[in-house]
This record gives C-alpha cells, sequence and structure tokens, in this order.
C-alpha cells in the first residue's frame, strides 16, 4: 500500500477557476475546502476530451490519473475510493465538472481503470479533498484490490457470455416522448419499457467493449442528454 504523497512545491491556484460561473441555469462557487469528504456517485470520460484543454489551461490526458470536480481549488489533489472493491487513488483535480445531479467527481479514463470502474461507467465512490498539487503531476495509486486465491485442482472451462454495452440516452413517464427521442437519436435507438409500465427507457447499442460505448455516452452528453449512461449486458 503506498502512501500518500507529500507536496512540498504545490502549484498555485488558477485564479480563473475560483470564480463563481453558472452551468444550465445553476450556479456553482469554487472555494478551498479542507474538510471535504463527500461520497456520492463518479463518472469517467476519455477520448471525446482527450487532448483538449481542461479548466486549468493543462491538456486534458485521458490516460493520466486525474479528475473534474465542480467546486474544490485547481489544481488540487483528491484521494478517491472505490466503495464496491477498495480500491484506492490520488488523482489531480485540474478540470471542471461533471454537471449531472448525483455525480460529485468525474474521472479521466485512467483513473476510471485503477478504480476498476471502466466497465460500469458510473460507481460509487468516497472523494477526499488533500489540498493542493503539485506543479506536475501527483496522481497515484494507492492500493489495488487483491485477486481471490486460486483453487486447487483442476476445473472445467466455463463458457462465460460475452459481455456487450448498451447506453441509456434518458428516461421518461411518457412513451411518446421517449419514441420521439429514439428518433431524433436515429440509428439504433430504441424504447425499452420498464415491467410495471410506469417509464420508458431511451436504449442504443448494443457495443462490444465498454470504450466504443464510453464513446457514444460522451456523444449522447454533447446532443444534451446529460444524464446518459453505461448499462453493461450479457
Amino acid at each position: 500500500m503506498a502512501a500518500i504523497p507529500e507536496v512540498t512545491d504545490p502549484a498555485p491556484i488558477v485564479s480563473g477557476t475560483m470564480r463563481p460561473y453558472q452551468i444550465r441555469g445553476r450556479w456553482y462557487r469554487p472555494e478551498e475546502q479542507p474538510s471535504y469528504d463527500e461520497t456520492g456517485l463518479a463518472s469517467w470520460y476519455g477520448d471525446q476530451f482527450h487532448g483538449r484543454p481542461t479548466a486549468t489551461g493543462e491538456r486534458f490526458d485521458m490516460h493520466a490519473l486525474t479528475a473534474a470536480h465542480k467546486t474544490l481549488p485547481l489544481p488540487g489533489l483528491v484521494e478517491v475510493t472505490n466503495l464496491a472493491n477498495g480500491r484506492r487513488v490520488v488523482l489531480r483535480v485540474n478540470d471542471r465538472g461533471p454537471f449531472v445531479d448525483g455525480r460529485i467527481i468525474d474521472l479521466s479514463r485512467g483513473a476510471a481503470e485503477a478504480l476498476d470502474m471502466l466497465g460500469r461507467g458510473v460507481g460509487e465512490v468516497r472523494v477526499r479533498y488533500l489540498g493542493r498539487a503539485p506543479r506536475l503531476g501527483g496522481g497515484q495509486r494507492l492500493q489495488v484490490a487483491e485477486a481471490p486465491a486460486p483453487v486447487a485442482g483442476p476445473a472445467a472451462p466455463v463458457s462465460e457470455p460475452r459481455q456487450t454495452y448498451w447506453v441509456e440516452v434518458a428516461a421518461f413517464p411518457d412513451a411518446q416522448a421517449a419514441r420521439a427521442t429514439a428518433e431524433r437519436m436515429g440509428g439504433p435507438a430504441q424504447v425499452q419499457a420498464a415491467t410495471n409500465g410506469a417509464m420508458f427507457r431511451v436504449i442504443t447499442g448494443p457495443w462490444p467493449d465498454a470504450n466504443a460505448a464510453e464513446r457514444v455516452r460522451q456523444d449522447t452528453i454533447a446532443r444534451g442528454f446529460s444524464s446518459a449512461q453505461l448499462i453493461p449486458s450479457g
């Protein structure tokens, strides 16, 4: 288990990132939050934003251990724990987001991979603010879940079903609204009714791997469906 890195040469806070700002009619007010320690949902972003400038002016590297947060100082460091498996990482926070209700942090692809969250797309995490980030880097893996001990003796091969992924675009209480959205999305979009008939989900897919589905999810978010999420199946 690695220790949390000590920052001896912190980068200055990018002053422009500490001004209040408004997204979709909602105001966000960045501030120093030394006791920040929250549990909630994390999502991740990758190919679509790779190489683009972040809120600090740094280039987004989807393979680096970085993250986006709505109100913490930039650049800063956070400790993120995947509550499903105990994996922990330290991430450099250099961007703003995610602007989706219920989600408290957006992870780079590299961070999601380190936390074993690529397949699900969204997972429950604990986020703890550590303070200012160094001038460069700062991301680090702290703890990796141990693999289960092998079972002694020969085992018969098991044929596992192929994992595929869908993207849930949105959900509606009205079937007509769901059908209209599916038509707007085009391609493989379809409407799936809940078993009780109370909700109608618009889904699109399937895709053979999480990366392909994530690219579609990011494109779907860019088209205005901010709650789009990955759904593994198979």
